[in-house]
């Protein structure tokens, strides 16, 4: 056993790569999405640390080609979700009595072979899985998934250093056990972001706890990358076991199980309040209260003030809009532009858009790719579709064509209602509304923005007058869990802005900061006393002296 206070590295953000022409990782990604689509990749599920074929197979596709079968994942049955619970219940007590310092060792090893052997290879899967451009792989897949696996290691230093006063003198020691809790995490990870799905099944296991991961179906080249990085990291089996399958078949085994401890989930609102309805229609069957961790939908906001940069402003629209086909939760989707500015704002903002080139990933010049399958299509054409119909003008884009892979084109449509259909619902792709206030009812449209939308996970404001921007800060303080001031409303960082967001945008436990690894704990308070009473009386009993 190492007797030594044992602390990590300190952290820093991992350089995003430019992907520049004549630049080492341009053609090095060239070379790794060249060599991982020559092949149909074979996605068994990891249950105890065995790799588990059914023969029951799904395709997965490439979203920008639907015709290329890039892989072919095994699905399980509720058999399978219940050997995995057995398989991280049998790893538990060992791993919970892990030290911190050898758990840690894993994930930082993981986060060395992601930011070097790995780099290119998560980066591939996820431009070919996904759609994402090389940028917005690397950004994604690489650097946020190397950063939450070193800076996790940091909070969880810090929350075990946490400790309580032991009077001077009192012959008393306190401490306090940063215990994992007691049962299994089910960690439900989304399609749209590789470093969500590589931290919400590892910040949980970095303090003790084991999980259940079940991937979003789209996403599954690129969980089987992160699984093999975590496995070649040493992981023990069984800490985190990886099933694929149907995602109702799946949660109708893991939620009713009597060990479930917690939910670590990014993905809709709806089915989040489903679990949570679940959840509480089971709460007698479980051995603790399991804990909810949730970053759902938004309908994220850009608010401009008549003073604002203008050239900003429009480009903070169309990449917070339609980086990534606007399948970001933190998206921007709904602009609030004053009268006196709103003519040369849609001007600069139609002209960048006719320059977006979109197509597939792999030619660099592409700005977009496409969105992530066949039923995402159908629901955001519905919305382009929904916008020539109700007094809205399309600005830019409002075209698609699914022939060859799911594309939709950057659309910016400007609402004469401001509650309507497209202001107020999240659509989750390159659809951007704009409504145009009376710049003299600023109040009246910050209600708006406040008001509209039942989500509040993230938003911008724009302006170069310090007391405007003070002003809507303050107004706006609960209407978004991540507030950006003269930028786009996404990109956070981990370990500088900490994301989530709250009323209908989840439960706003902050990933990228040591507020989500709070939740995987249950502190136990030991109280240690070195000389203890022998006898029953208090002083204060002894009679007054005669």
């Amino acid at each position: 056993m190492l007797n030594a206070d044992s602390r990590a590295p300190l952290p820093q953000n991992e350089p995003v790569l430019s992907y520049a022409p004549g630049t080492p990782e341009r053609a090095a990604i060239r070379r790794a999405l060249a060599e991982m689509s020559s092949q149909t990749h074979d996605l068994p599920m990891c249950i105890g640390g065995k790799d588990v074929r059914t023969g029951v197979l799904t395709d997965v596709l490439s979203p920008h080609a639907r015709a290329k079968v890039i892989g072919r994942t095994h699905q399980g049955n509720p058999g399978h979700v219940e050997a995995a619970i057995a398989a991280a219940m049998k790893a538990q007590p060992d791993w919970a009595a892990t030290s911190q310092a050898s758990r840690a060792a894993i994930f930082l090893r993981a986060a060395e072979l992601l930011a070097t052997k790995y780099r290119y290879v998560i980066n591939a899967a996820t431009m070919l899985g996904q759609s994402k451009t090389a940028h917005q792989a690397e950004i994604d897949s690489a650097c946020e998934l190397i950063d939450f696996l070193r800076f996790n290691v940091t909070f969880a230093e810090r929350i075990v250093a946490e400790q309580p006063l032991s009077p001077p003198r009192g012959g008393i020691w306190n401490r306090v056990d940063a215990r994992p809790l007691e049962g299994f995490v089910y960690a439900i990870t989304p399609f749209n972001f590789t470093a969500i799905a590589g931290n919400l099944p590892t910040a949980p296991a970095l303090l003790g706890n084991v999980v259940v991961w079940k991937p979003a179906a789209s996403a599954s080249l690129s969980a089987h990358v992160i699984m093999q990085v975590l496995r070649e990291a040493g992981l023990p089996d069984g800490v985190i076991n990886l099933v694929y399958g149907d995602a109702q078949t799946i949660t109708g085994v893991a939620l009713p199980n009597e060990h479930l401890a917690g939910v670590h989930f990014t993905g809709s609102t709806g089915v989040f309040n489903s679990m949570w309805k679940t959840i509480g229609d089971n709460i007698g069957r479980y051995r603790t209260y399991p804990r909810l961790v949730g970053e759902t939908g938004g309908k994220d906001f850009i608010f401009a003030h008549e003073s604002s940069d203008l050239d900003a402003l429009a480009v903070a629209i169309v990449r917070g809009g339609f980086e990534y086909q606007g399948q970001k939760c933190s998206a921007a989707s709904r602009v609030y532009l004053p009268s006196t500015i709103a003519k040369e704002v849609r001007e600069r903002v139609v002209a960048m858009v006719s320059e977006l080139k979109m197509g597939d990933v792999a030619d660099l010049g592409n700005f977009m790719g496409a969105v992530i399958d066949e039923r995402a299509y159908r629901r955001i054409t519905g919305y382009v579709a929904h916008a020539r119909e109700d007094g809205s003008k399309i600005l830019a884009g409002g075209g698609a064509d699914d022939k060859v892979g799911f594309f939709i084109q950057p659309t910016y449509v400007e609402s004469p209602d401001p509650k309507s259909k497209l202001m107020s619902e999240e659509i989750f792709g390159p659809v951007v509304t704009s409504y145009v206030y009376d710049a003299n009812d600023v109040e009246g449209a910050l209600t708006l923005c406040d008001e509209t939308s039942p989500y509040a996970l993230t938003g911008a404001v724009f302006s170069r007058d310090r007391a405007f921007v003070d002003h809507a800060t303050a107004r706006l303080r609960n209407a978004a869990g991540n507030f950006y001031v003269n930028d786009k409303p996404t990109g956070a960082v981990v370990g500088q802005q900490p994301f989530g967001g709250a009323r209908a945008s989840g439960t706003n436990d902050k990933a990228g900061s040591l507020w989500n690894l709070v939740r995987w704990i249950s502190p136990r308070t030991l109280k240690e006393t070195f000389v203890p009473p022998t006898s029953w009386r208090y002083s204060f009993l002894e009679p007054d002296p005669t």
